[in-house]
């Protein structure tokens, strides 16, 4: 008969308590997705289709939710392409200054965010400059760049200049070497440093908050909304964001793995 370990067990079982932890509030929201709510959505009143066939159907959530997609497409597109710029003058190239602006870039990441919300307010209010969404995007460029870089910057630095010089061995240009050899490569830490510039854009209330004036989006919505109880459709539009990014993990999961085995079939 096998002795029981407690040392084998604490792991799996600190494990499954830290997983149940982080799943219990995204089954909640998914499940309140589902609830017959009146006005508010705190108490369970029955089961229910009728959210998911009109998810626009509390005031100004659907024009909430797109505001936060619209932000966090445009702010994720300038941080993707100026972070990667920065990073790779970062690491390849020598200039006056070069460690001072590598270590301003992790300012915005290390300032709490009522202080930098609270800043940028005052700038935009110094300069005359009417909050909305173009206010909203400047302030969530500003903080994405900087994990843009951070990102990006690893990846470059883990590039082996071997290979581009191969390319300009062949006599390619350097926009060809760029484009064909140094992008592609670049391109794992492109692509998971735009998603996460992405989720800190639509999940940003704080600054948000200080730089939105009248304009809504989706997490200053939930905000106004959970003192009198947030509209069923919030779920249900929460429920679609949580899917969507797990079949995204999935697809690019199965499509490394697929690559993975294409090459090791060579």
């Amino acid at each position: 008969m096998k002795k029981f370990s407690l040392g084998k067990a604490f792991v799996p079982v600190v494990g499954a308590v830290a997983l149940i932890y982080l799943l219990v509030p995204i089954v909640h929201v998914i499940v309140f997705s589902f609830n017959d709510a009146g006005r508010n959505n705190i108490l369970w009143r029955g089961f229910t289709l009728r959210n998911w066939q009109n998810p626009c159907g509390a005031p100004q959530v659907c024009t909430a939710f797109g505001n936060s997609i619209l932000i966090g497409v445009v702010a994720t597109v300038i941080a993707t392409v100026l972070g990667t710029m920065i990073a790779i003058a970062l690491v390849r190239y020598r200039f006056k200054f070069r460690s001072t602006v590598s270590l301003l870039l992790f300012t915005p990441m290390a300032t709490p965010e009522v202080v930098l919300g609270a800043g940028l307010a005052a700038q935009f209010l110094l300069a005359g400059v009417e909050k909305g969404i173009g206010t909203i995007i400047l302030a969530h460029t500003m903080f994405c760049i900087s994990y843009v870089v951070v990102a990006v910057k690893a990846r470059v630095a883990s590039l082996d200049p071997a290979i581009e010089e191969a390319g300009r061995d062949l006599y390619a240009g350097p926009g060809q070497v760029f484009w064909r050899i140094t992008l592609p490569m670049l391109m794992p830490g492109i692509i998971g440093a735009a998603l996460l510039s992405f989720a800190l854009s639509f999940d940003d209330f704080i600054i948000t908050n200080f730089n939105s004036g009248t304009a809504t989006t989706f997490p200053k919505f939930i905000y106004v909304s959970a003192l009198k109880g947030v509209p069923a459709q919030a779920n249900v539009l929460a429920s679609i964001v949580f899917v969507g990014a797990l079949l995204l993990v999935i697809i690019v999961q199965v499509v490394r793995i697929n690559n993975q085995k294409r090459l090791a079939a060579r």
